[in-house]
């Protein structure tokens, strides 16, 4: 079996210090299946490749999975990448998974360039499970039928496929992508599944396998469809999908602040449906919509024909839901409950549903997503959806000192990362430039004469309109 991770990052040999393995020397593995060896084919300042090799001892004197009897004498498992190799990776690379590295610590925590190949892995599902699978993660799948018989092209394809994935990610968050979804993939895990593996899956799992579309396939066929341990394990994963619902400090106004004033939280979607107004946009995706408190304002406004409110927590839709009162039959008009509807999605993850749209909203959004995450969010949002107008609010962690007790903490306990106006405008231009966009940047609310308004609010406007 054969699996090559390659980075053409500069310097690519960097890849060394990411997987813990001097790319100089041939590094051995004792396996209970038989024997690893990671090697380097190719390294250098421009392109490295490491390799992972598993010989299996043969014969495989273990019961075949589908209840073939000379199947435990016979069969593909030397050749083609299945669940075996998925424990020969985490084994090889363990240090690695944990996203951490000694001597490049800061590397470790940055999406870089990786091609991974896989020539010839066991798909039950053939090369479109393979892209349903990993496309949502960020990588440009290319997945070949491997025929039975190239001489013989009437008899078809075979159950394997030649994989590729492309993206730009973190290592360790692409080593446990693999790590999980080649079992899923070879659906024929080849060592007993118990309650361990439950863990096992929610800790590779994290930060990607609650919103991801296919999720419930691939809890099932990781635990082997055993329902006693699947249905637990989704519903683990529902309530990590959960609205974490926290105070913020912007609900508390600033002594100096006048009484009479708005909420900075009414302030901030006054200056969003601004923004749409001019942009012209009449069909628009509210992404983290939350509660819905802007799509009732959109609701409000008869110029915005279509309404999509989008989140990843199903409760937070739920409340969207009551507090439009779309969860009552006849509690408002047909021509209202045309206009909107809610979608359960992760932004982080491209979904055909939200492309085409005049508009995309995300306001206080982004700073709850983790910054490594971020690179994944722009291409689902700009490059796959691509509205013609994308409008972003973040607080602006420069004016947090005004904020009584603040005292250099966030403003609320759920969010990530604040930035100042500088780091803000580096990302949108960075952003902007990458994917075929304009940006302008304005601040809302009370703003002071050295630290600027509390909140930032960037409009994208792409270069000729929705793709």
């Amino acid at each position: 079996m054969l699996l090559t991770i390659g980075t053409t990052h500069r310097p690519a040999t960097d890849l060394g210090y990411l997987l813990m393995k001097h790319p100089d020397r041939v590094h051995e593995l004792d396996l209970p299946t038989g024997r690893a060896f990671v090697c380097f084919p190719e390294a250098g300042e421009e392109r490295c490749t490491a390799a992972l090799v598993l010989e299996v001892a043969a014969p495989d004197r273990r019961a075949a999975p589908d209840g073939f009897t000379l199947g435990r004498f016979v069969n593909d498992r030397p050749y083609a990448a299945s669940s075996l190799l998925s424990a020969a990776l985490n084994k090889a690379f363990r240090t690695a998974m944990t996203g951490r590295s000694k001597e490049r610590p800061e590397l470790a925590a940055t999406a870089i360039p990786l091609e991974i190949r896989i020539p010839v892995l066991r798909c039950r599902g053939g090369a479109d499970l393979a892209d349903r699978l990993f496309a949502p993660l960020g990588y440009d799948v290319t997945a070949t039928a491997i025929p039975l018989d190239a001489g013989h092209p009437e008899w078809g394809a075979s159950p394997y496929v030649d994989l590729r994935l492309d993206g730009t990610l973190r290592l360790a968050d692409t080593l446990h992508h693999l790590y999980v979804l080649l079992p899923v993939l070879d659906d024929a895990k080849h060592y007993w599944v118990s309650t361990d593996e439950m863990d096992k899956l929610v800790r590779a799992g994290e930060g990607w396998l609650a919103a991801h579309p296919e999720r419930e396939l691939i809890v099932r066929r990781y635990l082997a469809h055993s329902r006693a341990l699947s249905e637990p394990t989704l519903e683990r994963l529902a309530e990590s999908d959960d609205l974490v619902v926290a105070d913020s400090v912007e609900d508390a106004p600033r002594e100096d602040a006048d009484e009479d004033a708005p909420a900075l939280a009414e302030v901030r979607r006054t200056a969003v449906l601004r923004a749409l107004r001019d942009s012209g946009a009449q069909r628009v995706l509210d992404l983290g919509c939350g509660p819905g408190a802007l799509l009732a304002d959109l609701m409000a406004d008869r110029r915005f024909t279509e309404i999509v409110g989008v989140d990843i927590a199903p409760r937070a839709l739920a409340v969207a839901a009551r507090r439009l009162r779309l969860d009552r039959p006849g509690a408002i008009a047909e021509r209202d409950t045309q206009r909107i509807k809610l979608v359960q999605s992760a932004l982080t993850y491209r979904d055909a549903r939200l492309g085409g749209y005049d508009a995309a909203v995300l306001m206080e959004v982004i700073e709850h997503v983790d910054e490594s995450r971020l690179p994944a969010l722009a291409r689902s949002v700009f490059g796959a959806a691509r509205p013609g107008t994308v409008i972003i609010t973040t607080p602006n962690a420069e004016y947090n000192s005004l904020y009584a007790g603040l005292a250099g903490a966030m403003r609320h306990t759920d969010h990530r990362f604040e930035w100042t106006r500088a780091q803000f405008a580096d990302w949108a231009a960075g952003v902007a430039a990458a994917h075929g966009y304009t940006v302008s940047i304005e601040g809302v609310g009370p703003a002071d004469a050295d630290l600027g308004a509390p909140t930032q609010l960037a409009v994208f406007t792409a270069a000729g309109g929705v793709a």
